[in-house]
C-alpha cells in the first residue's frame, strides 16, 4: 500500500520531472506559455487535493490528462468568454453613456463638418484616409495597393487628418 506522503512525492515528482512537457502540452492548446503555467499549476494543485481518495495506476499518464483537460477547459472558457464580451471591451453593442442632447447635436455637427471635409479632399487621399481609418488597413498594405510609397500614405493620412481637424476647430 503507498503511503499518502509517498504519493505527494510520488505526484510532486512528476511535476519536476515533467513540467516541461507539461507546459508544452498544454500551450500547444492554449497557445500561451503563461497560461500553460497556470494551467499546470492548477492541475498540481487540483491533484494534491485528491491525493488521498484513490489510487492512481499510472501516475504521470493521469498527470498529463489533467494537464490536457484543465487546458482545454481553460481554452473553452477563454473562447466563450471572447465570444461574449469581445465585443463589448470593443466597444461595440454597448449602452450609450446617457450624454446630454447637448453633447448629441455637437458630436453630430463636428461629424458633419469632418465629412463635408473629407469630401473637399482629393480623392485618392480620402480613399487612403478611409481604407487606413476605417477599413483597419496598415499604410503598408495600401502604399502595395496603391503602387506608392509607405511615405507618401503616411503624407496623405496626415493631410487629411489636418483638414478634419481644421475644419472642427474653424466651426
Amino acid at each position: 500500500m503507498v503511503r499518502e506522503d509517498d504519493q505527494v512525492l510520488s505526484v510532486m515528482d512528476i511535476f519536476i520531472t515533467h513540467r516541461t512537457q507539461l507546459c508544452q502540452a498544454a500551450a500547444k492548446i492554449l497557445g500561451s506559455r503563461d497560461r500553460a503555467e497556470d494551467v499546470v499549476h492548477d492541475a498540481y494543485l487540483k491533484i494534491i487535493e485528491v491525493r488521498s481518495s484513490f489510487d492512481i495506476k499510472q501516475p504521470v499518464a493521469y498527470v498529463f490528462r489533467v494537464v490536457r483537460n484543465l487546458a482545454i477547459d481553460h481554452y473553452r472558457r477563454i473562447s466563450l468568454e471572447s465570444t461574449f464580451f469581445a465585443a463589448e471591451e470593443e466597444g461595440r453593442d454597448t449602452p450609450s453613456s446617457g450624454e446630454l442632447p447637448e453633447a448629441i447635436s455637437i458630436n453630430r455637427q463636428q461629424l458633419i463638418l469632418i465629412a463635408r471635409a473629407l469630401d473637399q479632399l482629393p480623392e485618392r487621399t480620402r480613399m487612403v484616409f478611409e481604407l487606413y481609418r476605417m477599413g483597419g488597413h496598415t499604410q503598408r498594405e495600401i502604399a502595395k495597393m496603391l503602387n506608392v510609397s509607405p511615405t507618401l500614405i503616411n503624407f496623405m493620412i496626415r493631410d487629411a487628418l489636418d483638414q478634419c481637424r481644421n475644419a472642427v476647430v474653424a466651426h
